[in-house]
């Protein structure tokens, strides 16, 4: 086989160009961190790739879907707890008016702060959070509490906001108001402020069991949404320990080795000016140079 000079030195530039395309990938693993850039580099590592960003992406979903259960959950804790407050705050009133020491005058300002509070328990029962009713079941766009009406517009809606939280776990967020806030409980206060107001003949202390009945109820709701509560911190942690295993997994599969990078781009220069060198006396002086 005849070898020509021609030949000599298009094989050179091939392997010389090759080289160039090799470096130009080990810089840009160097530049972007990653093993590849486009699908053709490595289909197996692109194809894993979209699997676990889908993965990943489920996992950051979650995340966000307890954010927003939080919200809904500490929210109506806060809501519950206020609302407590303002029935301990009516059972001491009560007490208070059975003192047969009292007279109507002072039964009546009483009765004006039973009106207050109960006017306070409406807005708390219409706690809106983010635009949305959180004590009216799954009908979040409207409230749950009218008190403007007799006997008062009180929501039946029992239907839970469910949540998903995990792969397959569906968590409730909100209570159910017709535990809480209740016909029975506007109309124990109702009564109340009619014997205050002298319309009724109902001996006050017979109040202070019902109201004694609304508080356990609020107590007990507020209990069973605690224990969702502490259900919700522990699939936080489970979630976020499969946020930090999603991204560890991703980062194996698609970033590159930074070291074992920067090494083979050094090799990969000492090849190139080996090859230059090798190159440059390849091309020796051909018949044109002496000629000149």
């Amino acid at each position: 086989m005849r070898v020509t000079q021609s030949m000599l030195s298009n094989n050179m530039l091939r392997h010389i160009s090759q080289s160039y395309q090799q470096m130009d990938k080990t810089q840009e693993q160097l530049s972007t961190g990653k093993k590849i850039s486009r699908p053709s580099d490595d289909p197996v590592v692109a194809m894993k790739g979209m699997s676990y960003r889908t993965n990943l992406t489920e996992v950051e979903q979650y995340k966000r879907n307890l954010s927003e259960a939080y919200n809904w959950m500490e929210n109506s804790d806060s809501a519950l707890d206020k609302a407590t407050s303002a029935m301990q705050r009516i059972r001491e009133l009560t007490v208070q008016a059975s003192n047969g020491t009292l007279d109507d005058s002072q039964k009546l300002m009483i009765e004006k702060e039973v009106g207050q509070l109960k006017e306070h328990l409406g807005a708390i029962a219409n706690t809106q959070v983010a635009g949305k009713y959180i004590f009216n079941g799954n009908d979040t766009t409207k409230a749950p509490v009218d008190l403007s009406t007799n006997p008062p517009t009180l929501s039946t809606n029992e239907n839970p906001v469910n949540i998903q939280m995990s792969k397959g776990i569906d968590v409730a967020v909100n209570i159910n108001p017709t535990h809480v806030f209740n016909q029975d409980l506007f109309k124990n206060i109702s009564d109340l402020e009619d014997t205050l107001k002298g319309n009724s003949t109902t001996p006050i202390n017979d109040f202070l069991g019902k109201l004694d009945k609304n508080i356990d109820s609020l107590v007990a709701e507020r209990a069973e949404l605690g224990a969702r509560n502490n259900r919700l911190e522990l699939i936080d942690d489970r979630v976020s320990e499969q946020e930090v295993i999603a991204n560890r997994i991703l980062s194996d599969n698609e970033d590159a080795d930074i070291e074992k990078v920067i090494t083979d781009l050094k090799m990969q220069e000492t090849v190139q000016r080996a090859a230059l060198s090798v190159g440059a006396r390849i091309i020796q002086p051909s018949l044109m140079d002496f000629l000149r």
